[in-house]
């Protein structure tokens, strides 16, 4: 059967994937899954759980989006978005654009929230929307024979996705739903829930930003290493905080080849390095995805990303959102 197909995304070429949309589901008020498939049948590259691909909209825009189905299926991606009307676009562009058969481009998969293979108990704390890498987990957790539970707050039962799939039998994990109706007091007692820490047990967290706040309050006190998390949305800025590019100019220069670029406070270092003739690959520009890391030789440098560890803050920095505080940063390009 021939498909009246049209592509979705950008012109230029991309390093990366065009894949078909094969179903769009309302899965939740204002929530629609999209399940991607390779146009010829062929199995797509592997994913591990947590993973995200980045979507070329037709706006010319970047989102990225958490894999939520399981990772042994190799013939679909399947990501799940939210229609945030006070958002940035980018989900209202796909909501609206794209269609069953259109051809969309996407990135490879990436991951930079991972399963430990050392839990041997794993805590999800979804909060909303931020549940699409928690269950691409539980699927990996269940495979693996991991046991798991996850809790699962929303506003009421009507904004639950993949209620049906969550219902079923799972032999090694428990689901727990907790709506607040408006009012985070009445929702999940996250303190509660997160007060003792078990031996080898490790907790995993991702959801809005006040949910986020509170999630890393709850768990302080667990050991280092059995915390993970992962913000699909930057922090909005506390009162009198500066603006994310602000901090003054500051020098970075090209360790190859000794080019020395100046970065005002307006403008990002990918941007002054794109603009210099040496691109890097950047999608969230946010400090969310850690597409622009790049590894730093010299300088002082205040990150300001969301993704990173204290450990990865020695060598790299990500290059739309980190600034120098002082000295040249010395770029290993």
């Amino acid at each position: 059967m021939e498909m009246n197909q049209h592509f979705i995304g950008i012109s230029r070429p991309l390093t990366g994937l065009a894949l078909v949309v094969r179903q769009i589901r309302f899965e939740a008020n204002g929530i629609n899954s999209y399940e991607l498939a390779d146009p010829a049948g062929a199995e797509l590259p592997a994913f591990t759980a947590g993973a995200h691909i980045d979507i070329h909209l037709p706006n010319g825009i970047v989102r990225q989006y958490s894999l939520c189905n399981a990772p042994a299926e190799r013939h679909r991606y399947v990501i799940a978005v939210l229609r945030d009307e006070k958002g940035r676009g980018g989900s209202i562009a796909l909501h609206d654009c794209l269609h069953v058969q259109d051809i969309v481009n996407v990135s490879l998969p990436r991951n930079n929230f991972t399963l430990v293979p050392e839990a041997k108990k794993v805590i999800l704390v979804a909060g909303g929307i931020g549940m699409t890498p928690l269950k691409s987990m539980a699927h990996a957790l269940e495979t693996e024979g991991v046991p798991f539970e996850m809790h699962y707050c929303s506003r009421n039962a009507g904004c639950v996705a993949f209620k049906e799939q969550l219902d079923a039998t799972w032999e090694h994990g428990k689901f727990h739903f907790h709506f607040d109706h408006g009012d985070p007091a009445n929702g999940l007692n996250i303190i509660g829930l997160l007060s003792a820490p078990a031996p080898d047990t490790h907790v995993f967290y991702c959801g809005p930003a006040g949910f986020m706040k509170a999630c890393a309050e709850a768990v302080s006190h667990w050991p280092a290493g059995t915390v993970h998390f992962e913000h699909f949305k930057a922090p909005e800025p506390a009162a009198g905080a500066p603006v994310a590019l602000a901090a003054g100019s500051f020098m970075v220069k090209i360790a190859s080849t000794g080019a020395m670029l100046e970065v005002p406070e307006e403008r990002s270092i990918a941007a002054v390095l794109a603009q210099a003739g040496v691109p890097i690959e950047t999608s969230c520009e946010a400090g969310l995805c850690a597409t622009c890391k790049i590894r730093y030789l010299d300088g002082d440098v205040d990150h300001r990303d969301y993704i990173l560890s204290d450990e990865e803050h020695g060598q790299w920095l990500t290059a739309c959102v980190s600034r120098a505080t002082s000295g040249v940063l010395v770029l290993d390009l």
